[in-house]
């Protein structure tokens, strides 16, 4: 009962703002000049970005000594930046929109971030990162969100997202399907549905009028007798698929390394396919943003040059399994020095196969997004952010 009456808190402090999609509130100004580190920096981060391998380092450059706060939703981010009590977030675009219209986030001056100008072009200037023309923080990374199976239990390994979301086939599964617990996943069936039933007419699964909508609600709901978890904390989910008691399911890079890494029986779709199933996936682009009320302000921008410079930006997307958003990371010479540094294999072609630096693959995953009812072709009959939430919370029953 605790669990659910913090659930209702996120979700009611999340949709604050919600609506427009756009339209900054925030009335901090970026910074002019970046000064002497303030000692301090308080991050709320996904988990595996912030790592000691290069918060150290970090910390021994600037004095800025970090400290982290891993979230496991974008609408927890949300809660955690509204505290006032964080300098910065490493926010995913569902989260985005809607720290810019709330007002807990500042614009960012890009020309004090050296790091910026090699950044891979077609990370910036996105819609999830920069509002009005104004800057409002600094690329991270990108990746698809995972199809992960046991494979004891699942032979042969799928290639479609089918196993979870056709009826016949999850019924295979029943108790054992594991799913994010966030009404994002709604965008998961819609690519889904995209794939097959065209008639529907998905093209953007962020933006979906009413029988869109339904159409992937009503997919959901009947995933929902053959889903046994639905999860937020990553670890909880290492610990599912551990114990057996997940066989099948949505993941994060991060879980199936750590998984992986500890020799567990598990599998995803294959580097040919671009880790992503027929149908393709729904993803990230994650955005370092700095708080309005940043009680640290040189330290965040010390840090968001620093996790983007070749060698850092390079370790945590090897640590994580993300493509970089840093282009000079994937020289093969900063590649092999960063998975020295994390303890990894060596991989001087981690770029081609995470398709670092091809705009054209990306069309496949659709990255997270904040949903409003201004569809982008002129229609404002799209569903928002606050329907996502209630119809989440019907579809969890």
């Amino acid at each position: 009962m605790a669990w659910i009456c913090v659930t209702g808190l996120i979700a009611a402090l999340a949709v604050v703002g919600c609506g427009g999609g756009g339209t900054s509130t925030s009335t901090s100004a970026e910074l002019q000049s970046v000064g002497k580190g303030e000692g301090e920096l308080d991050l709320v981060n996904w988990p595996g970005y912030v790592e000691p391998q290069w918060s150290k380092p970090f910390e021994q450059q600037t004095g800025c000594q970090v400290k982290s706060k891993d979230a496991g939703t974008s609408d927890e981010m949300i809660q955690l930046m509204r505290t006032g009590q964080y300098d910065g977030v490493s926010a995913s675009g569902n989260a985005s929109a809607r720290l810019v219209d709330g007002g807990d986030v500042a614009p960012v001056n890009v020309d004090l971030v050296p790091n910026y100008k090699t950044i891979f072009s077609d990370l910036k200037d996105q819609p999830y990162n920069t509002f009005d023309g104004t800057h409002y923080g600094i690329p991270h990374g990108r990746g698809a969100n995972l199809l992960m199976w046991n494979t004891n239990d699942v032979s042969p390994g799928p290639k479609s997202w089918s196993i979870i979301l056709d009826p016949k086939q999850a019924a295979q599964y029943k108790g054992k399907i594991s799913v994010y617990d966030d009404p994002i996943y709604i965008a998961d069936a819609a690519v889904y549905l995209k794939a097959h039933q065209p008639d529907l007419g998905i093209d953007n699964p962020y933006e979906l009028n009413n029988d869109q909508f339904n159409a992937a609600v009503d997919l959901l709901k009947q995933q929902r007798p053959n889903v046994g978890e639905y999860w937020s904390d990553a670890a909880k989910q290492i610990q599912a698929y551990t114990n057996g008691d997940d066989q099948v399911g949505a993941t994060w890079q991060y879980q199936y390394f750590a998984l992986k890494g500890d020799n567990q029986p598990v599998a995803v779709s294959p580097v040919s396919q671009g880790f992503v199933p027929d149908e393709g996936a729904t993803g990230w682009s994650d955005t370092w943003m700095i708080s309005s009320s940043a009680a640290h302000p040189n330290c965040m921008y010390k840090w968001m040059d620093y996790i983007t410079s070749p060698q850092a930006n390079a370790e945590v997307a090897q640590y994580f399994g993300e493509a970089p958003a840093q282009s000079k990371a994937c020289d093969a010479s900063t590649l092999s020095a960063a998975a020295k540094v994390i303890g990894y294999p060596a991989d001087t072609k981690f770029c081609d196969k995470y398709h670092a630096a091809v705009p054209s693959f990306w069309k496949r995953v659709y990255y997270w997004n904040t949903p409003v009812s201004d569809c982008g072709n002129g229609s404002s009959d799209c569903k928002d952010y606050n329907d996502w939430v209630q119809a989440w919370t019907g579809i969890k029953g």
